[in-house]
């Protein structure tokens, strides 16, 4: 195999991974945050012991399902990536000082997320002047 082929696989499986961990991970952050907007009990109880009111499940369901729809589309896979690393360390936080429950799995959530951020960094120039 020559070199030139190598590296055409190597790019191919590098594109095929990121699609299928971006898929992944819409799918988690949709069925996630179509819980929080359907009301679900255990939803509605958590957001309740956070302390923000109910309102903040709207926008936290809000900005799951809308991070997960931009994740999975190409020109702003960047954003959905920040905006669901946003939602993940915000959990992190809640998890950790309010609700005192194990935090591991919004850990989890949030390395992908910030590695494929990085990767798309160039679709966020605009957000730095």
């Amino acid at each position: 195999m020559s070199a030139l082929a190598s590296q055409f696989n190597a790019a191919r499986l590098k594109t095929i991974g990121f699609w299928a961990l971006k898929l992944v991970l819409a799918a988690l952050f949709l069925l996630a945050g179509g819980a929080k907007l359907a009301g679900a009990p255990a939803m509605v109880e958590v957001f309740e012991q956070v302390g923000f009111g109910q309102w903040f499940r709207y926008f936290t369901g809000v900005m799951e399902v809308v991070g997960a729809l931009l994740l999975l589309w190409p020109a702003t896979t960047g954003l959905g990536a920040v905006m669901l690393l946003a939602v993940s360390i915000g959990a992190a936080v809640a998890q950790l000082f309010v609700l005192h429950e194990d935090v591991i799995h919004a850990i989890v959530l949030a390395v992908p997320l910030a590695a494929i951020a990085w990767f798309h960094r160039d679709q966020l120039g605009g957000l730095d002047s």
